[in-house]
């Protein structure tokens, strides 16, 4: 494929609600343009973005895809989003390359909850985007009822560019309302030009006249004109509408049929005369160094300023390894080139360079400034990265992606699975930066967190089928903590005599709770030779090591302070084994008395959800344990603050959604631990001795 000047290249993110018929759309798109011979069908599992097994599975995108096309000498770049809940953060890295956003609305159903969501990501990129209303052949659709929906639910000037022919199955064509014309389509897309229907002239009229409003009230010049005749002239129209769209002043909306092709050809049409490329963005900011913390410096999208490009998606292929999708951001680069990864501070060199058609590499020798490129297995590059040229170094800030939602612990089923489960999430975790694994230091389990359920599921598939690990999960354990609440003074003896040289240590201690987050204290307060200087710090390493293992039910305990103030020693027999043995003995002396109690982990939680349902959602956290603190309005959306037990936000995500419709949003994060109420404590201390992490303190003899 040639290389695309910038004026001739316009890249577009398909986003919208899951089963609005995004993949298939982009499918139709390539089909009508003649970037593909066959038509790729969703039903049939042969479309060219959805390719790899869980997507033809599910029926559902499960990462951004990505496809191209050449349509009247230009090269449009076509990025395929995920709609479903669980994958739709995917759509930011997307929408943060793309030059305008396709927001694909089902004609049945209207703007729906995930169609909000992506059109907030537009909004916070200032996005210029298009609406398609698709699958208008279907029972029930309605284009007027679609587009009436999209107006109430977005403050922005939404237009009809084309209008429906006929409704339903009997949708046949559509009239181009810009440039006044009616058009048929046959079975292939092919579009034939036919009179304006009479029948909802007055429809495309009133069309026509808000379209021309929106015109004028781009512009002070054509507002004055429009004021003094009423109108404006055909000259005055079509070349300010390319800059209204790219200035957000108007969405224009297509009527599109991707089952049946009809308006496709005519979008295409006006994608080429009316979307903007990629120079249309000013410039796009970035720093000098990688820690971000020097002034904000400023890169035009220009072939002549220095090459810098963006990676915003790596792909683990099976056969070509590791694939960095990339967008030009300024210069040019060709095959073979050596840049600098500001980033991560390394050298790589470039190789080949491709445009992706699914999961086809079609070689490119050179890319201009706002193309979208991949290349294959360089050494350092992941997703965020910047690559530049090393004598002006840029880096640009990386997609923020959301706080996972939900977590797993993860068990690998056999010490085989053991062995590859970590290079194999490895590679999974660079291709979808979303998700997060970790190894909890307390309960040592593995714990996998995402945006939901399905989310974690078609990891533990591609676990399975790509890379052949068996793994089991389930809800990961509450990391409790235990305390004690009273101040108490004891003696630990350790003595043991067997013939030959014997073991011996004495301490005496006292022991008292401190405030929640002061961990452990050990002081000493020995005066003189009780017990020697090199013999002590033994006791504290033996209390330590008991205070790990938990009084209660296993957990470490901590918030306490042990003053040592007197003991006794043996010129033989002692040593700093018996010393840590007396310190064991004196910290179980201790819990006998102390009043030990368990403490849990209190998160701070910030949930955002539609206004109507805040009084639901704030009973429903009072159910939960939780303190509501405080609300607060953003935008269209309630804020409501809150520190909830991590118990009882295990299985939130789950409710949050059928609460809000999915349209509510939640985060968390530590803030303290609190004694667990004694209903619950003993039910955990009961779990605790099931599963047998309450362990007898035995002497080390």
């Amino acid at each position: 494929m040639k290389a695309f000047i910038t004026e001739n290249i316009r890249n577009l993110a398909v986003i919208g609600h899951g089963d609005a018929g995004k993949t298939q759309f982009v499918s139709s798109l390539l089909y009508v343009a003649g970037a593909t011979p066959r038509w790729g069908r969703v039903d049939e599992g042969t479309t060219v973005t959805d390719f790899d097994e869980d997507s033809i599975e599910r029926k559902v995108s499960l990462n951004n895809n990505f496809a191209h096309l050449e349509y009247k000498d230009t090269k449009m770049n076509l990025i395929d989003t995920p709609g479903y809940a669980a994958f739709i953060s995917h759509a930011r890295p997307a929408l943060r390359v793309a030059d305008c956003a396709v927001v694909v609305v089902d004609g049945v159903n209207g703007i729906e909850v995930q169609t909000e969501k992506t059109w907030g990501f537009a909004n916070e990129f200032m996005l210029p985007r298009f609406m398609v209303i698709n699958k208008l052949d279907k029972e029930r659709a309605d284009f007027g009822h679609a587009l009436d929906t999209a107006t109430q639910t977005f403050a922005r000037s939404i237009v009809p560019f084309t209008l429906p022919i006929g409704e339903e199955a009997d949708f046949r064509g559509v009239v181009d309302v810009v440039h006044q014309k009616a058009y048929e389509f046959d079975e292939n897309g092919k579009a034939k030009e036919i009179p304006i229907p009479e029948q909802g002239r007055e429809v495309v009229d009133a069309a026509r006249e808000r379209l021309i409003e929106i015109v004028a009230e781009s512009d002070d010049e054509l507002l004055e004109k429009y004021f003094e005749t009423g109108t404006l002239e055909e000259e005055d129209i079509i070349p300010n509408l390319s800059n209204a769209i790219a200035k957000s002043k108007l969405c224009p909306v297509f009527a599109v049929s991707a089952n049946t092709l009809v308006g496709l050809s005519i979008l295409l049409d006006h994608i080429v005369e009316f979307a903007p490329n990629p120079a249309a963005h000013e410039a796009e900011y970035g720093f000098a160094s990688a820690d971000r913390t020097d002034e904000k410096m400023l890169r035009k999208y220009s072939n002549d300023e220095p090459f810098s490009a963006f990676v915003f998606r790596t792909v683990a292929d099976p056969f070509a390894g590791r694939i960095n999708v990339m967008k030009v951001v300024s210069g040019k680069i060709s095959s073979d080139a050596t840049v600098y990864n500001s980033t991560r501070d390394t050298t790589e060199r470039l190789g080949a360079l491709h445009s992706l058609e699914g999961k086809t590499l079609d070689k490119v020798d050179a890319a201009q400034t706002g193309d979208i490129i991949a290349v294959v297995k360089l050494k350092d590059t992941q997703t965020g990265d910047t690559l530049c040229d090393r004598a002006k170094p840029i880096v640009y800030p990386p997609v923020n992606y959301p706080e996972a939602a939900i977590s797993f612990a993860i068990e690998p089923k056999s010490r085989a699975d053991e062995d590859k489960i970590s290079q194999a999430l490895h590679k999974i975790l660079e291709e979808d930066p979303s998700l997060h694994f970790d190894r909890d230091a307390q309960t040592k389990e593995f714990i996998l967190s995402g945006s939901g359920q399905l989310h974690i599921e078609t990891v533990v598939d591609k676990l399975k089928n790509r890379y052949h690990v068996e793994v089991a999960l389930h809800p990961p354990k509450v990391p409790y903590k235990e305390t004690i609440t009273e101040q108490v003074e004891v003696q630990g003896r350790h003595k043991k005599q067997s013939g030959g040289r014997g073991q011996f240590g004495d301490c005496k201690c006292v022991f008292e709770p401190l405030s929640r987050g002061e961990g452990f204290v050990f002081v000493d307060k020995i005066f003189g030779g009780a017990i020697p200087q090199n013999f002590r710090p033994a006791i504290e390493k033996g209390i330590v090591e008991a205070a790990a293992g938990g009084a209660v039910a296993g957990f470490p305990l901590v918030d306490f302070k042990v003053t040592l103030v007197d003991g006794s020693y043996h010129t033989v027999d002692s040593d700093e084994h018996s010393f840590r043995a007396a310190g064991r003995k004196a910290f179980r002396n201790a819990i006998e008395k102390a009043k030990p109690t368990l403490l849990e982990p209190i998160m701070d939680v910030e949930v955002s959800c539609p206004q109507e349902v805040a009084g639901d959602i704030m009973g429903d956290l009072n159910s939960r344990r939780g303190r509501v603190g405080g609300m607060e309005v953003r935008g269209k959306q309630q804020v409501i603050k809150a520190q909830v037990p991590l118990s009882e936000m295990l299985d939130y995500q789950g409710r949050l959604n059928s609460m809000t419709q999915a349209r509510g949003s939640y985060h968390m994060q530590f803030s303290h631990y609190d004694p667990l109420p004694g209903n619950l404590s003993s039910k955990v201390v009961e779990q605790a001795r099931l599963e047998g992490r309450i362990r007898t303190h035995d002497d080390d003899e």
